[in-house]
């Protein structure tokens, strides 16, 4: 059986063979998957009579072609090769995913409750930067304020104040996401938005500048940097994946270990490439990352989910999750 190096892998992970099981027959499960489909193409040309060997061949990517448009039940209804789309070509799959280019209403999203405060301030002559290049204190300070509420600002601070960009961490990650999407840039020691941005905004509100700002987020900005520990980057491959499920079942609330499970038994080999620590067992570090990274630091950011905390015990973070309505205005999963 030829598979190409850039195919998706047989054994149903979703990811390119050269990325997957090529070079790991040594792993029991990889081994076994690849096993079985081994012997059901032996099963298939066993008894055929083929007058060269592309015929042949051509009887075996026909039943790879099957296999991998199959669904799959871990996939949750998606095939091997809707995966392999979902997780290499998210923005490039209109025959499966399209993303809204405007809205009707702009978007309620923290992420842009965030950068319109960051409009306001910028207004038309800039927003000076401080001597590191970062927001001045006194406009992450009032933003804080303002996007926290009196309660929260006061249970993050206390009886102290924000003194630069990194304790309002939010704003911060914003910010490098804005620059990313070329929505923002530094010019002459000054904070100023693209022309590009001033023409969306003015022609259609800040609302325009979302998918931007979105694209970017998952694109290009790094989510263990606002996380830390692990790089992980699967996680955030797989962004478009765990959307998918809450456009499917996000309509009723659930626990967080409800996605966290289908991701694991979805993608069982991730556990093979997270590094042990003294703290937790390297599931627990698979799923809190996957948590922090998809659910909240990005499907909650963008206003796509809502996350509510059902239980006061801070250690064990139990939250329920339910997808907004903004998900299915801005993501359209043609399945």
């Amino acid at each position: 059986m030829n598979i190409g190096r850039n195919d998706p892998c047989p054994c149903g992970s979703g990811k390119k063979y050269k990325n997957c099981c090529f070079g790991k027959l040594d792993d029991k499960t990889s081994a076994d998957a690849l096993q079985d489909i081994m012997a059901e193409v032996r099963d298939k040309l066993e008894g055929g009579k083929f007058s060269s060997l592309a015929e042949t061949q051509a009887v075996v990517d026909t039943f790879m072609q099957r296999n991998n448009s199959a669904t799959l039940a871990r996939f949750h209804g998606l095939s091997p090769e809707q995966m392999h789309r979902l997780l290499y070509f998210p923005f490039a799959t209109p025959s499966l995913i399209r993303f809204a280019a405007d809205f009707s209403q702009p978007p309620e999203a923290p992420a842009l409750t965030l950068f319109a405060l960051l409009v306001d301030a910028i207004g038309e002559k800039g927003l000076k930067s401080t001597a590191k290049g970062n927001l001045p204190q006194s406009f992450c300070n009032d933003a804080a304020r303002a996007f926290w509420g009196k309660e929260k600002y006061e249970k993050h601070i206390g009886f102290a104040t924000i003194c630069s960009e990194m304790d309002f961490f939010e704003m911060h990650c914003l910010r490098l996401a804005a620059e990313q999407a070329g929505l923002l840039r530094k010019y002459k020691e000054k904070f100023i938005l693209s022309v590009q941005c001033r023409e969306k905004i003015t022609s259609h509100g800040t609302g325009a500048i979302y998918p931007d700002l979105f694209m970017a987020y998952v694109k290009k900005f790094n989510w263990a940097y606002r996380y830390g520990h692990q790089e992980i980057p699967f996680i955030q491959q797989s962004f478009l994946f765990t959307l998918f499920l809450l456009s499917k079942y996000g309509e009723t609330p659930r626990p967080r270990s409800f996605y966290e499970d289908i991701f694991l038994k979805a993608f069982p080999d991730l556990l093979h490439e997270i590094e042990e620590v003294s703290y937790q067992s390297v599931g627990e570090t698979l799923r809190n990352a996957y948590f922090y990274r998809t659910l909240s630091d990005c499907a909650e950011f963008f206003g796509l989910a809502e996350l509510q905390a059902i239980s006061d015990d801070a250690i064990l973070s139990c939250y329920e999750v339910k997808k907004l309505p903004l998900l299915d205005q801005f993501i359209s999963f043609v399945i």
